[in-house]
């Protein structure tokens, strides 16, 4: 009997357009940019200003990249799971709200919230839904507006932080022991030339290196010297 693997098939993200580097931090807190430089690496981070707009929103735009980068019918996607520890509001779950923005009307949506690693676990468990049999197409998004939360007062916390969204398609993919999206081998992934991105084996709930890398697209600008 094949075995139903699924694939991530479509990456998206958005970052807001507003820049605070770190020359402009200094203004706001005790530091520096060479004292952030030395310590942490980051020279700028991006911030989510625009009033009435929140996590969902910044979400919502990342899946419209991905709907729109992959050519999908936003009707097609069963189910979207978003990592965030700064939701909206307590309820409705953000996802739900990312679902209503995107015109996802056929998904439905809940949230996981497990911080710094939250969009792995997310996609580990968006990956066992379609290898259920259950989902063909799951929409995986890991925002947060850290800016919310940060207190702009700690210079050992401040400078980390910044707001974005990424969000990444799993599909039923090939049903070959070797082709795994999310339990993947890090020295042994690979992406095919269908865009599909595969690891060499199952080893379980660890993260396939070529993913994290397509993901990290969409990731919070870090500087790049």
């Amino acid at each position: 009997m094949t075995r139903i693997r699924a694939a991530i098939t479509g990456v998206g993200g958005y970052v807001p357009d507003y820049v605070l580097d770190n020359n402009e931090l200094s203004r706001m807190v005790d530091t520096s940019d060479e004292w952030i430089m030395q310590r942490i690496g980051i020279r700028e981070r991006r911030i989510l200003r625009d009033k009435g707009k929140a996590t969902s929103f910044m979400g919502s735009m990342a899946v419209k990249e991905l709907l729109k980068k992959t050519n999908t019918d936003p009707q097609e996607i069963q189910l979207l799971i978003c990592a965030t520890v700064t939701a909206d509001m307590h309820f409705p779950a953000t996802g739900n709200l990312i679902s209503d923005k995107a015109g996802l009307v056929n998904a439905f949506s809940f949230d996981l919230g497990a911080a710094c690693s939250g969009f792995i676990f997310a996609l580990e468990t968006g990956r066992r839904f379609v290898e259920s049999g259950g989902y063909k197409k799951v929409i995986v998004v890991g925002a947060d507006m850290m800016s919310a939360i940060t207190d702009y007062s700690d210079r050992s916390v401040c400078p980390l932080f910044g707001d974005g969204a990424a969000a990444a398609r799993h599909d039923r993919g090939p049903g070959r022991d070797h082709d795994s999206c999310a339990g993947g081998e890090h020295r042994g992934g690979h992406s095919g030339g269908d865009g599909v991105i595969r690891s060499r084996r199952s080893i379980g709930p660890s993260w396939d290196g070529e993913a994290a890398a397509a993901a990290g697209s969409a990731r919070v600008d870090h500087a790049t010297d």
